[in-house]
C-alpha cells in the first residue's frame, strides 16, 4: 500500500474511532435507544441499561473498522493489480499486524470485564439497608412467598394450576431472601432483568427496586424436573400504600 493510501486509510479509521467516542461520551443513556433493554422498569435496569449500550456501541465500532479494512484492500489492491496485471504480493507474517490483532480484542475484554464487575457491584450490593423483606422458595413446582413484616406465617404458597403473585411496592427497594427446599431452581424476572438461583443447600440474596406500576410475568429458568415449565409467577408492583394494605391483610389472615 502507498504511504498516500496508508495516510487515507488511518485518517479514516481515526475519524471514525474518534467519532464513536465522542458520540458515546455526549450522550447520556438516556438518549440512546435502549436496542431492546427494558428501561426505568427497576433498579437493575437502570444500572444495566448504561453498559449494555456501551457494549453495542462498542460491537458497532469495531464492526465498523473490520469493514473497512476488509473492503479497502478488496477493492482498491484489487484494481491497482489489475491494472499492472501483476499477481498481489504474498506476505506471510507481519508481526507488527499480528501483535496489534492480539493487543485490541485483549483490550477489549479487559475493558468490557471492568465496567461488567463495577456494575455487578452495584446489583448485588446488600450493604444499603433495603426498605422490604421477601423470602423466595423454589418448591416442586411453584413458588412460595413470604413477607417477614406481616409475620414468620405471613407466606403465599403457589400451586402449577395456581401461579402465585409476587407483590412489590413502587419505588421502595425489597432484599429478597432466596431458598430452596429441594432442588436447584432460578428465579426469574425478565423485565426486571434479574435471575438468582434458588439452592438447597444455600442462601443467596438480590436487592432491587421496582419502577414501573404493573403486572410481569416471572418464572423459573433451571430445569427442574418434569413440572418445570409451570414454575410461573406473576409480579405486580402497585403503590407503597397498596403494598401496605396487602401485607395488612396477610397479617391479618395469619
Amino acid at each position: 500500500m502507498s504511504a498516500p493510501k496508508k495516510r487515507t486509510l488511518l485518517g479514516l479509521l481515526g475519524v471514525t474511532s474518534t467519532l464513536a467516542l465522542l458520540s458515546g461520551c455526549s450522550l447520556k443513556s438516556d438518549d440512546i435507544s435502549g436496542m431492546g433493554y427494558p428501561k426505568n422498569v427497576s433498579s437493575v435496569n437502570d444500572i444495566s441499561l448504561s453498559l449494555w449500550q456501551g457494549a453495542w456501541i462498542a460491537a458497532g465500532v469495531v464492526g465498523v473498522i473490520t469493514l473497512i479494512l476488509i473492503l479497502w484492500p478488496a477493492i482498491f489492491h484489487r484494481k491497482n493489480d489489475e491494472k499492472k496485471g501483476e499477481f498481489p504480493k504474498q506476505t506471510q507474517y507481519n508481526i507488527p499486524i499480528e501483535i496489534v490483532y492480539t493487543i485490541v480484542p485483549f483490550i477489549i475484554v479487559a475493558v468490557l470485564f471492568y465496567f461488567t464487575a463495577i456494575k455487578e457491584s452495584e446489583i448485588v450490593d446488600l450493604k444499603t439497608p433495603a426498605q422490604h423483606e421477601i423470602t423466595v422458595e423454589g418448591i416442586q413446582w411453584s413458588w412460595q412467598f413470604g413477607y417477614p413484616e406481616a409475620g414468620k406465617n405471613a407466606v403465599v404458597t403457589g400451586t402449577p394450576e395456581n401461579p402465585p403473585t409476587l407483590y412489590m411496592p413502587q419505588g421502595e427497594s425489597v432484599r429478597f431472601t432466596i431458598t430452596s427446599n429441594d432442588v436447584v431452581h432460578g428465579f426469574w424476572i425478565p423485565a426486571f432483568m434479574i435471575q438468582m438461583q434458588n439452592l438447597p443447600d444455600r442462601t443467596n440474596h438480590i436487592q432491587f427496586t421496582a419502577n414501573k406500576l404493573g403486572t410481569f410475568p416471572g418464572r423459573c429458568n433451571i430445569l427442574c424436573g418434569r413440572n418445570h415449565t409451570q414454575m410461573i409467577f406473576k409480579v405486580k408492583v402497585v403503590t407503597p400504600e397498596q403494598y401496605q394494605r396487602y401485607v395488612y391483610s396477610l397479617k391479618v389472615c395469619a
